[in-house]
Order: structure tokens, then C-alpha cells, then sequence
């Protein structure tokens, strides 16, 4: 059922405790590219898979000559209005728990504090053999100062912080490293071939078990991380709203479709 967001608002008023997700689509106001079309696909080739970054050398250079030009711009992202409608949802009690399959962190800058980044962060960079966390912008420092000869370089922005830079010899692309003990350091996100972590996966069971309506709010749910919430959602018995623009893997389980910017339905929402 395609509606407005009128309907919207009776939804939300009609189920006081939402368990909310949000995908991609939640941060492209904020000027973060998104990875499908509206019926689904993939706009572009699918991104690196864990396997590959840790087993590839030239793989994990290209990676990271891509993240340092793209760090540029996703590292100075800000919130829109669909993270701020959703940050005072939670404050007038409507958020039971907000799960984002996204790696910005821009529900948290908005205000947001119930939030489980389910896909992890993507300002935050873990060393794969001593477990250091290093803060990502002090690795664009090493990166920059490892790499003089690449900073001047410039790319269209990608999802993730990613930038279509190509036509390089990333051979010649010096990776960082741990400080402490050597280590591949990689994002501290869950890449395609990863698991999400059994912990978050149970904290947002337990939050959707605990809600009486659930709102995905930009995501297309083609992840599995995120589908098997709308299945479990629809098993329960919760009704579920979708705001997104385009087609959703689990529109046949919609009580509610709003095909609305987020930004556009959510702000004239709390408004």
C-alpha cells in the first residue's frame, strides 16, 4: 500500500513503539552516495568483500588510496533532516531502538542516542591482529603523510567513503599499518563476506520483540542483515511501515509504503 505521509503520521500514532531501521537512503541528503537503483540493483560494481581486503595486497592498497580521497568528503558529512526527525522521535519516546545498516554516524550527531550500528562505523579503524582501535582521521594522517605523491589526486565521491579513483598502479600505494605491532588495519565495519556480531544481532531481536510497529526508513533491505528483520517482523505480527523511493525486498510484507524522500517525509512528519 502506497501512500503519503499523512498516513505516515496515523502509523506512527497508531504504534507508539517502533522499532526503526534505516539504510542508505536515510543519509543521501547528507551528500553520501548510495549503492542501489531504485528497483534494487546495483549502481555500480558491489564493494570490496573481506576476503579480498585481507587477502590481496594490491586489493587493500586500492582500497585505501579510494578511502583517502573519499575521507575527504564523507569525514565532513553532516546530519539531514531525516536524522534529525528521527533523533526527536526518540526523544518523545516513539524509538524503542534505532538499528542502522549504515556506517556514517550521523543518527548519533543528530542526537540519536538509542542507535546500534549493526554494519559498525566507518570513523573508526581496528588493527586485525591486536585489536587496537585508531580513530579515523589520525589514518588519514598516516595515509596522507605515506603517500605525498597521491594527495594531490581527486575522485568523484562514492558510497562509503569510497571514490571512484581508477586507472592507477595502486602497487606503488603505501597501506597503513599498526603503530604497535605491524597489523593489517582495516575499517571497523562489517564488509560484505563478515558476519554482523551475534551481540548486535540479539539486541536488536530483543528490541524488536519489545516494539508493537516497525519503520524502515531508506533501505531497500537487499541485505540480509537487514531483511531478516522485516521477516521476523512480519512472523511477530508487527506491522511495517517502508519510507523509501523505490522498490523494497519486503514490499509484499508492507502494511504501509510511503515513496517519499526521507528527509521530505520524515521532517514534514515531525513538523
Amino acid at each position: 500500500m502506497t501512500v503519503n505521509d499523512n498516513a505516515l503520521q496515523d502509523f506512527i500514532a497508531r504504534h507508539p513503539r517502533l522499532f526503526v531501521l534505516t539504510g542508505a537512503g536515510c543519509s543521501t541528503d547528507s551528500g553520501i552516495p548510495d549503492y542501489r537503483d531504485e528497483a534494487g540493483g546495483w549502481k555500480r560494481r558491489p564493494p570490496m568483500t573481506y576476503q579480498v581486503f585481507m587477502g590481496d595486497s594490491v586489493a587493500r592498497a586500492r582500497y585505501w588510496a579510494r578511502s583517502m580521497i573519499g575521507w575527504r568528503s564523507f569525514g565532513r558529512a553532516r546530519y539531514n533532516a531525516a536524522h534529525a526527525a528521527l533523533a526527536r522521535l526518540e526523544h518523545q519516546g516513539h524509538i524503542v531502538l534505532l538499528v542502522t545498516q549504515n556506517v556514517d554516524g550521523l543518527h548519533e550527531a543528530a542526537g540519536s542516542t538509542n542507535v546500534l550500528d549493526l554494519h559498525g562505523r566507518l570513523d573508526r579503524v581496528r588493527c586485525m591482529i591486536c585489536e587496537r582501535v585508531i580513530p579515523r582521521p589520525d589514518v588519514q594522517v598516516m595515509l596522507e603523510s605515506a603517500n605525498p605523491e597521491w594527495v594531490h589526486l581527486a575522485a568523484s565521491d562514492a558510497p562509503d567513503g569510497d571514490a571512484d579513483l581508477d586507472n592507477q598502479d595502486f602497487s606503488q600505494f603505501r597501506e597503513p599499518r599498526c603503530q604497535v605491532c605491524g597489523g593489517i588495519l582495516k575499517p571497523d565495519v562489517v564488509f560484505f563476506g563478515e558476519t554482523v556480531p551475534r551481540g548486535r544481532i540479539e539486541q536488536a531481536i530483543g528490541a524488536l520483540e519489545s516494539a508493537d510497529g516497525m519503520l524502515v526508513v531508506g533501505s531497500s533491505l537487499m541485505v540480509h542483515s537487514g531483511y531478516r528483520y522485516a521477516q521476523m517482523a512480519s512472523r511477530l505480527g508487527i506491522p511495517i511501515c517502508a519510507v523509501n523511493l523505490g522498490q523494497t525486498r519486503a514490499d509484499d510484507l508492507l502494511t504501509l509504503k510511503v515513496q517519499q524522500s526521507c528527509s521530505v517525509a520524515l521532517d514534514s512528519l515531525v513538523a
